[in-house]
């Protein structure tokens, strides 16, 4: 009995980290999976990279951006950091 209490510190201790740290980037894991998923030409972008433009087409793995007039830029869909929400 006493070799079991002896071990619930540390059993306590796991399921603090995972409620603490495991279980929130999982969730962000995946809701940064589905927006990257869901973007649609138009939809305005941060790269992680911080360069701000606007899908111009979409591709199994990448999507172009429109950074400028006339200016394209080819990017892995996994560098979308984010989606803009217009907020005028």
């Amino acid at each position: 009995m006493e070799s079991i209490l002896g071990f619930a510190p540390i059993i306590l201790m796991f399921v603090a980290m995972w409620f603490i740290l495991i279980r929130p980037a999982k969730k962000r894991q995946q809701e940064t999976q589905n927006m990257q998923s869901s973007l649609q030409r138009g939809d305005k972008v941060i790269t992680i990279g911080g360069l701000h433009g606007v899908i111009d087409s979409i591709e199994d793995t990448g999507v172009t951006l429109v950074i400028a007039d006339n200016v394209r830029v080819k990017f892995d869909r996994q560098a979308i950091g984010r989606v803009v929400k217009d907020q005028a």
